[in-house]
């Protein structure tokens, strides 16, 4: 019984270098498309000890009166923080809005005050609270980009973009 080499095992330098080029080409396609996807999906703006972590917004049906704009803010400084106003491109106001539950009911309201980020900490913009941009001057759709501005303290104005 005669056995056959299986190609690109026969030691064959053409069928080595085959297989080496595909296996390279594969691996150089999987890190671009994941630099790509990580990208897209995490986008973080910094100013002095404040971070600003992927800032994102929900597509609006037309003519939405509201939109809302969610954050992570890291506080990666020794003094604690405020977050006191946020201005932007798509909407004639905004405010920050919390969520609260009186009698079993949830209803959402201007929060009292800034939002406090303590030193050396993560708050969510989101959990319980928002940004809500009032009188959307356009409908906000998925894929797209928008600017605005949050105005910290002790920290400052840092730009940011949302990703809808």
């Amino acid at each position: 019984m005669t056995l056959k080499p299986l190609q690109g095992l026969s030691g064959d330098k053409n069928s080595e270098t085959s297989a080496s080029m595909k296996t390279r080409s594969i691996a150089f396609v999987t890190v671009v498309a994941s630099v790509v996807a990580t990208s897209a999906l995490s986008h973080d703006f910094q100013g002095g000890s404040i971070g600003i972590i992927h800032p994102w917004s929900r597509a609006t049906p037309p003519g939405a009166p509201v939109a809302g704009g969610y954050l992570k803010i890291e506080n990666a400084g020794a003094e604690p923080d405020r977050l006191v106003s946020v201005t932007s491109e798509i909407a004639a106001s905004t405010e920050l809005h919390e969520s609260v539950v009186k009698d079993g009911v949830a209803s959402m309201r201007p929060a009292e005050g800034p939002l406090e980020v303590p030193a050396g900490q993560t708050v969510e913009v989101g959990a319980g609270n928002h940004i809500m941009f009032l009188k959307p001057v356009r409908t906000l759709k998925t894929g797209e980009e928008f600017k605005a501005t949050l105005v910290f303290e002790k920290a400052g104005p840092i730009e940011v973009v949302f990703v809808v």
